[in-house]
């Protein structure tokens, strides 16, 4: 039966993104972490990890995200795992953010310049030294813009959980349209709460790479 879209489904809809932002903290998160060893390992001096770690990136960059989904959940079943949506949409976006955030800071650290690194070495200080007492302090400055920004991208990503059953904002615009069939309105108000959550972020982004360059002239 076809019901008349009401306040009741605006705040289903509302209600919704919190399940898109924590599944973006969690991904960010986790992405995090692992984008930091991915961007030292990028870095090493060991050519063997340097290599693994580039395949790595290669992997999740050349890859579809649905793609990347789908085979975290469905793949899971086939290898003895039981995963909810929850879980595979969580451990799929970690996966995927880890290899873009560690190829930005990895663009990041290297940004800083060889002055830099050839002092340090010339100090004495071996590569873990080196890496938490110059390189990194340098390089999270030229990092936190762009790593704003992809979170605002990561948020958007989030919307494809939706294929695997995963109830955020766009899987929530579904099931009100199909009850509604009202999809203009509906879908009209999942963009304008995408947009109200991403847009704050794109400005503060963009104001950290102003400030960047002023401090960097």
């Amino acid at each position: 039966m076809i019901r008349a879209f009401s306040y009741n489904e605006f705040l289903f809809l509302l209600s919704a993104v919190q399940w898109t932002l924590a599944l973006s903290a969690i991904a960010f998160v986790g992405g995090a972490t692992v984008g930091l060893f991915i961007a030292l390992a990028r870095t090493s001096e060991i050519k063997a990890v340097r290599l693994a770690a580039t395949g790595y990136i290669q992997l999740f960059q050349g890859t579809p995200l649905l793609m990347q989904l789908f085979l975290v959940f469905f793949g899971a079943t086939v290898l003895g795992f039981d995963l909810n949506p929850w879980a595979a949409a969580a451990l799929g976006l970690t996966l995927n953010a880890s290899a873009f955030l560690g190829e930005i800071w990895r663009g990041c650290i290297q940004s800083v310049p060889r002055g830099q690194w050839e002092a340090a070495s010339a100090l004495g200080l071996r590569y873990p030294g080196l890496m938490r007492y110059v390189i990194l302090p340098q390089a999270v400055k030229v990092a936190v813009p762009p790593t704003v920004g992809f979170l605002v991208q990561l948020i958007k990503s989030t919307s494809l959980a939706a294929i695997i059953g995963f109830t955020e904002l766009t899987r929530a615009g579904q099931i009100v349209n199909n009850a509604t069939f009202q999809p203009f309105l509906v879908f009209g108000i999942v963009a304008a709460l995408y947009f109200a959550m991403c847009w704050p972020l794109s400005l503060l982004s963009a104001r950290l790479e102003r400030r960047y360059a002023v401090a960097t002239r």
